[in-house]
Parts: C-alpha cells; structure tokens; sequence
C-alpha cells in the first residue's frame, strides 16, 4: 500500500512520508474545521437552513480535497472561502435580492466560468497578465489578513470607538487563553517540534476549559433528520437566469473567484517548491468551486489555511486526501469540532499569516510603479476586510501609473481589459 501510495503521490521524491503527509492531513483538518460552523452561520444569513448549510460545506470540502489530491496532487485544502461566503450572503441575496436558491445558481455559473478558465490558455493568458509584484501583494496581503483574523478571533485586537481596531482588555479570559497558546505554539514551531499545530490546538483547547471557555452542554444536541441536511443539495434556481442583477453577481463572484485563486494557488505551490504542480492545482480548484453550487453552499477556495498542512511537512495530494476524508467524518462529530474554541486557532492563523509575510522580500523596492499597487492590494486586504476590493483596487491602479508614467507598453492587453472590467464593476456599483 505504502509502494502505490510512493508511485502515484510521488512521496519519496518529493522528500516526505506516508506518515508526514497524514499527520499534515490531521493538522489541517484541525486548522480549517471551523468552517463548517462559521461557514454555516454565514450561510444561514440567506435564508439557507442551517443543518442543510453545515452538510453542504461538509460536502464541497470533502469534494475539494479529493479533487485536489487526485487530480493536483498537492496539499491544497479547498474549503468555502471566507468573505466569499459574505458575499453570498450579505450582498447577492439581502442586497441585490436573489434567493438563496438563485445565489447558488450564480456559484454554479461562475463555476463554469472558472472551469472554461482553468482548462484552457486563457488560465496562461490571465496568469502571465498578473504581474509578478501584485501575485506576491496578493500573498502577502493574504497574510496580514489571516493575521488579523486571528488577533481578531483571539480577542488580541477588538473593535474600539468608532469601529478602529484596539488592544483587547488584559483580563478577558479569550484573550490570556489565547496569549498562553500562542506562547506554546510559537515555542513548538520555532523548534519544529512535529506535529506542533496539533499539540498546540490540544494544549488550547484544555486551556480554554480550565478558564471556563468550553460549554459541554453542546454535545447533547440532537441529530438532524435527513432532508433538514440535503435540503441545500440540487437546490440551485435559475428563475433570475435572464436578468441584469444574475449577470452582475456572476461577474463579481467570477472575477473574485478567478483572480483570488490565481494569487493563493501561486502562492501555496511555490510555498513548497512545486511551482510546476500550478496548473493543475488552479483546474482542481476551478472544479471545486464548479461543484460547490450543486452541494448547497458559497464557493470552495485554495484557503490560506493550507499553509498549517504545509508547515507541518505535506507536499503532494495525500494530505489533502487526509483532510477531505476527516471531514467526511465530521459529519457525525459536528457537536465535539465546535468545542474547539477560537484561542486554540488564533495563534496558528497568526504564524501562517507571518509566514506568507515573507514574499514582501521578493517585491521591487525601487520601481514605485509596481510597488505602489502592490503595496496598496498588500493594505487594502485587511484594511477593507475584502479581499475582492483589495486585489480590484491594486489591479486597477497598476495600468494606470504605467501608463501615468509612459510605461504603457509593460502592461499587457489582457490586464488592460480586467482593470478596465475591475473598474466598470465599480462604475455599475455606484451608478447601478
């Protein structure tokens, strides 16, 4: 079993083992299990019932990962993306007015945009479009961003006056829970203890309960029926197909879901070395996403999280096989995932934030024209909360300092056409 696991994973060659890339697979199936109940909550926000929301995001993940470990072989979790998953919500359903139903129709078209995308040369032409300062702005954007979720999420940084961030208060038990597992897991990483984010999500968790953080009471609650959790799956509607608001949410969501991958899977494969993995990865994600409009749920995405399964050692698919097939298993657990309390992840999203942080270094310093967009995509992420507005606002600006600057020529046609969509977008928005 181990010689065929080698062969088809390419184990050996890749420097790793079959007991490496399953503990990296547990590891990120730790890290990124909070989406089925964050995920669910969000979804919910639009009418979706919640038990048919938590199967669903169950589903397409368990789906992603196979997909991703098949057909990529890379450590790749795809999961529903977050602030995607607000998108869905918040704004194509409560603000444009589309059903829930209808929103997952729009996940499903832009799924097949992808698709188209992904498996033929306009996957090469968009990702030689994207200069190579704003892929890395987008890395290093998504690092500060999952740094302030988990400052956020471990009540390190709280919403003061005026909605500015501030220093949470000292005596919040989140916050001391929080500082004790980041203490424990910086000490464990630096060191590189193995499986150091596991132990340091055990070792918070029993934190959390000595300071009274986890209510047992949750694992008494009652199982739910089969049509509460499929009632999400096949549910998508195409009664808005042939209007104008369908058409500008399935370009939103495209053009997020394009340009947000192209940046975290060119990321994430370079992270380990394996930058030649990029094409396939990118197909398996644009699969993912395709599929998660026929599950019920908002768009699955290379998530920023994968980075922990990486860190503790995955490099091919195995791991995200690994971590698909826990979340199968999760099905039955819901209950026991959702005692693990923020403060038990806080710290790890932090470290892999820091970690992303690191390509600033591959950014040129002294041309202001690629530095400055770069730099604004880099603050814009976690400033605006969206990564959507960041990435739009970098891409945007990039055409036209160069063409500000009679540099015109360094720009290519096809990112002249995405700003020019980027910026129509924006036009439709406020004028719309």
């Amino acid at each position: 079993m181990n010689k065929w696991m080698d062969r088809f994973f390419g184990l050996e060659e890749n420097g790793t083992s079959v007991k490496r890339e399953l503990l990296a697979g547990l590891i990120g199936f730790f890290t990124v299990v909070y989406i089925i109940a964050v995920n669910s909550l969000i979804l919910s926000e639009s009418g979706m019932p919640i038990e048919a929301a938590i199967i669903a995001t169950i589903a397409a993940s368990v789906f992603g990962a196979l997909v991703m470990g098949f057909w990529g072989n890379v450590p790749i979790l795809l999961i529903p993306g977050m602030g995607i998953n607000a998108l869905f919500s918040y704004t194509m359903v409560q603000s444009m007015g589309l059903t829930w139903q209808e929103a997952l129709a729009v996940v499903f078209v832009s799924g097949v945009i992808f698709v188209a995308v992904a498996f033929t040369r306009f996957a090469k032409v968009l990702s030689a479009a994207v200069p190579h300062s704003l892929k890395e702005a987008i890395t290093v954007g998504l690092g500060l961003f999952l740094m302030l979720l988990g400052l956020e999420k471990g009540g390190i940084v709280i919403n003061g006056e005026g909605s500015i961030l501030a220093l949470g208060s000292i005596s919040d038990p989140l916050l001391l829970a929080t500082a004790l597992t980041f203490l424990i897991a910086i000490i464990l990483f630096i060191r590189n203890v193995p499986g150091n984010f596991l132990i340091t999500i055990v070792a918070g968790t029993l934190i959390a309960f000595f300071f009274g953080m986890i209510d047992l009471g949750g694992l008494d609650e009652p199982a739910m029926s089969a049509s509460e959790a499929f009632a999400g799956f096949g549910a998508l509607s195409f009664t808005s197909f042939l209007t104008m608001g369908f058409w500008v949410a399935v370009f939103s969501l495209s053009m997020v879901l394009i340009f947000e991958n192209i940046g975290l899977v060119h990321g994430q494969v370079n992270f380990i070395d394996r930058p030649e993995k990029y094409k396939r990865a990118f197909q398996a994600t644009s699969i993912g996403s395709m599929a998660s409009g026929i599950f019920g749920t908002s768009p699955t995405v290379a998530s920023v999280e994968t980075l922990a399964g990486m860190a503790a050692g995955g490099r091919t698919g195995l791991t995200a096989i690994t971590t698909g097939l826990l979340f199968l298993g999760a099905a039955f657990f819901v209950p026991v995932i959702k005692l693990i309390p923020d403060s038990a992840i806080a710290p790890i999203l932090i470290i892999i934030g820091a970690l992303m942080l690191q390509n600033i270094k591959n950014l040129d310093m002294k041309d202001m024209s690629e530095s400055i967009p770069a730099f604004l995509i880099i603050v814009l992420i976690p400033f605006t909360y969206s990564i959507a507005d960041g990435i739009a606002i970098g891409f945007i600006m990039y055409p036209v300092l160069k063409v500000g600057l009679g540099k015109w020529r360094e720009v290519t046609p096809a990112l002249y056409v995405i700003a020019a969509l980027f910026l129509a977008n924006y036009v439709f928005q406020v004028f719309g």
